[in-house]
């Protein structure tokens, strides 16, 4: 019996896949990500990423039971496409839990993938954010000869916040852990997706570069390396993880079920150990305000203004 929930707790980490073809005029980025009850946040997301020049986004909802997908629909200057996504799989030999966060990816790649040279897949809760440029595809213009990108977890605390903000995430909130190491770093991934050949949550592998990617500034290294000082780079584009919000929110988050599936027991000790690692030892982090500043934005009033 102890064998078999052991076996039961067996989750496949990564997933092959083969690519789809790429169209002749394949171009720009398409963000995807997987949703649950995110009504308050994915506006704001979609509208800060179109700032950033992302027309399409594919939008996995997780039987919300909120407006997360009225709201996503209620953009007309967006190509936002939503996919039911009520799957709970496993395999039963071997006895193994297929994620549905990397099968939502694989189904982007395999539909949708072939009409773009980017794809990223992200969550609502993070942000991609230029550091020096306009646009995300800007930023992204030195890495044309790669086919994998990681990006490293920049965490944000709870900005003094007991109760979520009215203004927008990445006004709200402007301090983030000092350090990147240990529990408070992992990856989120920009690929081709016409060079895939095997899906993570948090890491990817193409044919091109094998087991191998590239962070912000082209230097390449094995997966299984990434998390050296030597690669981890907040440069030209930054992963902002507003992963606490407010207090309130993050125990609203340890009290619900994750999307990804994982136990809740299992997944209250893990936002508690990052919680206090983030708080530990904070720095102010105006990296997404000066990005909305190349944009004229200033306040809350006109960052929400946007596409209205």
């Amino acid at each position: 019996m102890k064998l078999w929930s052991w076996r039961k707790t067996l989750r496949a980490s990564k997933i092959d896949i083969k690519p789809p073809v790429a169209s002749p005029n394949r171009d720009g980025m398409a963000l995807v990500a997987i949703v649950r009850n995110e009504a308050d946040y994915i506006g704001d997301w979609l509208r800060f990423h179109a700032l950033g020049g992302i027309t399409d986004f594919f939008i996995y909802d997780n039987q919300s039971t909120d407006r997360t997908v009225e709201i996503a629909k209620s953009i007309p200057a967006l190509n936002v496409t939503i996919i039911p996504w009520a799957l709970d799989t496993s395999s039963h030999k071997p006895a193994m839990i297929l994620p549905r966060q990397s099968l939502a990816y694989c189904h982007a790649i395999s539909n949708f993938g072939g009409a773009y040279r980017w794809m990223g897949f992200i969550d609502i809760d993070e942000f991609l954010v230029p550091e020096n440029t306009s646009t995300i595809l800007e930023s992204l213009a030195a890495l044309s000869d790669v086919s994998n990108i990681s990006l490293p977890w920049v965490m944000f605390g709870h900005g003094g916040h007991d109760k979520m903000p009215s203004g927008p995430v990445p006004l709200a909130y402007a301090h983030r852990a000092l350090h990147q190491t240990g529990s408070l770093l992992n990856f989120k991934c920009i690929v081709d997706p016409c060079d895939v050949r095997q899906v993570g949550v948090h890491k990817f592998e193409t044919h091109s570069m094998g087991p191998k990617t590239a962070n912000m500034l082209g230097k390449v290294t094995w997966n299984k390396t990434r998390a050296t000082h030597s690669f981890v780079t907040n440069a030209r584009l930054q992963l902002n993880h507003y992963y606490l919000r407010s207090r309130a929110e993050m125990a609203q988050k340890i009290s619900g079920p994750a999307v990804s599936g994982v136990e809740q027991n299992q997944r209250k000790g893990k936002i508690l150990e990052k919680a206090a690692l983030i708080e530990e030892n904070l720095q102010p982090d105006m990296t997404a305000k000066r990005f909305l500043q190349r944009h004229g934005i200033e306040t809350d009033e006109e960052f929400r203004a946007v596409l209205l």
